[in-house]
């Protein structure tokens, strides 16, 4: 059972590769370049297609993404169809999420913008916070990370309430599903948080449109995709008061270009795709978790319906 790995990233060889070769010890691993016989690789580790991959790997039975979010390889003309696709589902990648949105959510609520931007003009001890209780913060897309972080802040004491494509069940969250429902979700979110997967669904969702069903005043987190976000549309929302701040993580096209107007507008906080990354130490169990049920026939956690997209 030959694995190859594809490194991309400058921490990949000094990360993964050291957790991969101990976590998967007892099998066959192969580092690219060093693939041997293309025909023996049986199951691909990576971030995204290459040139070739196609036909490289005329044996190849399931790619294992390291991310949660597979768009990269959806319709991607070198995916080796008929691969299984499995994406990234691991406890560091939804933990690390909730840490980044928690952390802005609460940077919104306790209102440090104004505070920054006031300086010495805002009141000693004169801004009455408002209590999470009295703070609606909406998730879209509630799968792993998403209900993760909707359970999260629900357990601070925020009114949560989460939307999706299809009904969940979240203990202390009201949930709402399917576009017929949106209205009703975007109605009254103080703070909006995007995790949604990217689908022709759901690209370009965030746009003037729904913006206008927003609060007048609510804040913006996005730490899905680039492509859910009409760029054009999020200063003029910004600079009007519809929407007071936006955080994004993820950009159309990344890096962000150093002279894209998101790095200097003030009411824009900008990351670099940090929100949350794969830990090699336990995204090498979900891969070997992975690899190990696809070998008895089964299907593996996060395995990728290429109609529905994720």
């Amino acid at each position: 059972m030959p694995i190859l790995f594809r490194p991309v990233y400058s921490v990949d060889n000094p990360h993964w590769v050291p957790a991969l070769r101990a976590g998967l010890a007892d099998l066959d691993m192969r580092i690219w370049p060093d693939v041997g016989d293309p025909s023996d690789i049986t199951h691909m580790v990576a971030w995204k297609m290459f040139p070739g991959d196609r036909t490289a790997y005329p044996n190849l039975r399931a790619v294992l993404s390291l991310s949660a979010g597979v768009n990269q390889y959806i319709g991607h003309p070198e995916f080796p169809h008929p691969a299984k696709l499995i994406r990234m589902i691991e406890p560091g990648l939804s933990s690390g999420m909730v840490d980044y949105v928690t952390s802005y959510v609460l940077r919104f609520h306790r209102d440090h913008d104004l505070v920054q931007a006031g300086g010495s003009t805002i009141p000693w001890g004169g801004i009455m916070p408002t209590l999470a209780k009295d703070r609606v913060v909406g998730i879209m897309g509630l799968g792993e990370m998403g209900g993760a972080c909707a359970r999260a802040l629900a357990a601070l004491g925020f009114r949560v309430r989460g939307w999706a494509r299809t009904h969940h069940t979240i203990e202390g969250v009201g949930v709402y599903a399917g576009h017929d429902q949106l209205p009703h979700f975007l109605n009254g979110c103080d703070i909006l948080v995007c995790l949604l997967p990217l689908t022709p669904d759901t690209e370009n969702i965030l746009s003037r449109d729904l913006f206008a069903q927003l609060p007048r005043g609510a804040s913006l987190i996005n730490v899905a995709r680039g492509k859910h976000l009409v760029e054009d549309d999020l200063i003029p929302a910004l600079d009007s008061g519809q929407l007071r701040m936006a955080a994004l993580d993820v950009f159309r096209t990344e890096p962000l270009p150093p002279d894209h107007p998101f790095w200097s507008h003030k009411q824009i906080l900008v990351t670099p795709h940090i929100a949350a990354i794969t830990i090699p130490e336990t995204g090498v169990a979900a891969i070997r978790q992975a690899i190990m049920m696809l070998d008895r026939g089964e299907d593996p956690p996060g395995l990728v319906d290429f109609e529905r997209g994720y």
